[in-house]
């Protein structure tokens, strides 16, 4: 007998900002998302752009669906106020959650640093995604903002997350973790990771330009792609087994 599907909507990096054209963009892949058989939206990481209390109450407003909807902090997020509008709690730890959905538990890992654009995993979260793996009794999807790999790009390499090997131990003593989820990137891009698939979301904002697509030196004023239009990835789980479908919006 074979396990059921449970399929994943994962996007990434909405930074909605109070701008028309954040707004348009998220509504818009929203939209499409809602249209979807799927089991679950993940949104993995810098759902404001200025971690505004303004910024996570439109972020509490957009990011609704019949399906649960899953968000984790990235680099432009701030905690306390993240806190306060989406969990209705206060403080400045990091934010780390579990779900189960279908037969896949998702751990969110909050891989921030207050104040820095790079990305690291604490000490306090990488015990608490030690025990998560630990206690799994189904797949267990490992979802951050920061990037654990480079992803050939030197300008976003330059603040992936600091402590890869710290995450790659945890990982390669859990056989419960079966693929690594991020963002921060604003690239769609598969790659491995401990023994593991990786894969990163494409931004919904903008998508970052590749250094082989253009004569031009990548600097951070050019490397946002502001036209390229948004896309989502569809991951479908069974049997332990993740297949990835890359659409845009």
């Amino acid at each position: 007998m074979t396990d059921p599907v449970t399929i994943i909507a994962h996007i990434s990096d909405p930074h909605l900002d109070g701008s028309e054209r954040a707004l348009a963009r998220t509504r818009r892949v929203m939209t499409f998302l809602r249209g979807c058989a799927v089991d679950a939206i993940l949104v993995s990481g810098d759902l404001a752009d200025h971690g505004s209390t303004d910024e996570y109450e439109r972020v509490k407003a957009e990011f609704v669906a019949d399906v649960p909807v899953f968000l984790l902090p990235g680099n432009h997020d701030d905690r306390d106020p993240y806190r306060k509008v989406l969990l209705g709690t206060t403080g400045t730890a990091p934010i780390n959650q579990v779900h189960r959905v279908g037969g896949v538990t998702l751990a969110l890992c909050d891989s921030s640093i207050p104040g820095r654009p790079d990305g690291l995993l604490a000490p306090e979260t990488l015990d608490w995604l030690r025990d998560v793996l630990a206690a799994a009794t189904e797949p267990v999807l490992v979802a951050l903002h920061h990037h654990p790999i480079p992803l050939d790009n030197p300008l976003v390499d330059g603040i992936g997350l600091r402590n890869p090997g710290d995450l790659a131990a945890v990982l390669g003593a859990a056989p419960s973790a079966v693929a690594v989820l991020c963002g921060h990137a604003h690239a769609a891009a598969a790659g491995s990771f401990a023994g593991l698939p990786l894969v990163a979301a494409p931004g919904i904002i903008s998508t970052t330009r590749l250094p082989w697509t253009t004569t031009d030196e990548l600097t951070w004023s050019n490397v946002a792609d502001l036209d390229d239009v948004p896309g989502v990835v569809f991951h479908v789980l069974q049997d332990g087994r993740l297949t990835s479908h890359f659409r845009t919006v």
